[in-house]
């Protein structure tokens, strides 16, 4: 006797059900406390050698550090740079199965700290339903989804009372940080040659989103300053935006196509959905 088939909104409401039967824990914190990060760059932790990933937190502009997997690291790397792959990754796969599913990802949460472990939580949206799935997680696993998908990050505020000692290094010779919905890699040489990019001092936009994008800033711009500052590092970049004081917006003066500019940007998390323009380097 054949067995019968499921739709396949059917097996994914099976599968999140199975997992949520699975791992089925309390939050750690009340859902009303928790806020909103930006996801700024992963890289090394000198003195451990640790994978940590780098979440600015707006209201405070402080930069705190979530240590994670170098399985994880890598895919983060990846999608933020936008390494084109001839057949998809794991992640990639998790974000092709949901939107096959009619379903989509619209948070990740790191809910808690405990004995050096890091608890998270995917809050997934499946299509005809009122109240959103929770799946249990490793925040690094909800970070590398959350980078390929636009999902907003949020984060408990004992993540960012932790005070984790961290001292960051980049991952290699192509660091890359996003902050305000930009992402910026270093001007090598060679970029400025294909650009045809002024010989200043800056860093090269790959892609902005959101409010950025709306105010004209776009891939192959040179930021040259940032609240007075001219970043050299992408790291540069993500300490001007974070010393923006509190209710201010941050002041980005830039190059592009011949014309210098200056816009101001709110330092709050961008709505990825606004808008994006990309570029692979």
């Amino acid at each position: 006797m054949r067995s019968p088939r499921l739709s396949l909104p059917a097996v994914l409401v099976l599968l999140l059900s199975m997992a949520g039967e699975a791992l089925a824990r309390e939050m750690a914190t009340d859902p009303d406390r928790l806020l909103p990060v930006e996801l700024a760059t992963v890289g090394l932790d000198a003195n451990s050698s640790a994978p940590i990933a780098l979440l600015r937190h707006p209201a405070s502009g402080e930069v705190v550090p979530i240590v994670i997997g170098t399985d994880q690291a890598r895919a983060i790397l990846l999608a933020m740079h936008e390494v084109p792959l001839s057949r998809p990754q794991t992640h990639d796969l998790m974000i092709d199965l949901l939107d096959g599913l009619d379903a989509r990802l619209e948070r990740v949460i790191i809910d808690g700290l405990e004995n050096g472990t890091y608890l998270g939580w995917l809050e997934i949206r499946v299509a005809g339903e009122d109240e959103p799935r929770m799946i249990d997680t490793r925040p690094s696993d909800g970070l590398a989804l959350a980078v390929r998908s636009g999902a907003s990050i949020h984060v408990a505020p004992e993540i960012l009372e932790a005070e984790v000692p961290f001292d960051y290094t980049p991952p290699g010779n192509d660091e890359v940080v996003t902050a305000l919905g930009i992402t910026v890699v270093e001007a090598r040489d060679d970029l400025r040659e294909a650009l045809q990019l002024p010989d200043a001092p800056g860093v090269l936009v790959s892609r902005a989103v959101g409010r950025a994008a709306g105010a004209g800033l776009s891939h192959g711009a040179l930021i040259l300053e940032v609240n007075g500052q001219a970043p050299v590092t992408p790291m540069d970049f993500l300490e001007a935006v974070s010393v923006t004081p509190e209710g201010e917006e941050a002041e980005i003066h830039f190059w592009l196509d011949g014309e210098t500019r200056t816009i101001h940007l709110p330092t709050d998390v961008p709505a990825i959905e606004e808008s994006d323009d990309a570029l692979t380097v």
